[in-house]
């Protein structure tokens, strides 16, 4: 398996796990934010696909992966509603897993790069390392939120979902 194809299979994988949790959960922020996910790893996976066969491709900044504008904007919901919530262990689970899985695709996707003599692919790569690592602060957020949803939305300035 070339390094495209497994770039394609870790996609492929992500994709398939956040749909699947995306219909299990109730909260249809959070399962927004889970269907935003996997779009951007089909995005991703159509991109390594192309690579693979030798198709011109290039990363298009106006393609890119918006899904922090998204989080902000579920957040800025969530905060509107001013409703008490709770969540299950098992939520926070789901989200603590992709962020493990993106924290490792981000530092896969670098390391490859590194790897590559094509100029192209090696700045493919490192935009979709940062497309990982934009999921990964997505993670990291929903996290804090669930473990104190009050709180956070209370005392969230968005600051640190900034663009990366």
């Amino acid at each position: 398996m070339n390094v495209f194809e497994y770039a394609m299979q870790m996609e492929l994988d992500g994709k398939t796990y956040y749909e699947e949790h995306a219909a299990k959960i109730e909260s249809p922020q959070l399962k927004r934010i889970l269907l935003e996910l996997a779009d951007d790893e089909q995005k991703h996976y159509n991109i390594f696909k192309a690579m693979r066969d030798g198709t011109s491709v290039e990363y298009e900044e106006a393609k890119k992966s918006t899904i922090l504008a998204q989080v902000k904007n579920v957040f800025e919901e969530l905060k509107a509603a001013e409703k008490d919530y709770s969540f299950p262990e098992k939520l926070r689970e789901i989200w603590v897993k992709a962020r493990e899985v993106e924290s490792k695709a981000e530092n896969f996707y670098r390391e490859k790069a590194n790897e590559l003599n094509d100029e192209n692919q090696k700045h493919i790569f490192n935009r979709i390392a940062d497309e990982e690592h934009r999921h990964w602060m997505t993670m990291e957020n929903v996290i804090r939120f669930l473990d104190r949803p009050s709180q956070w939305l209370e005392d969230a300035e968005w600051s640190n979902l900034e663009d990366y």
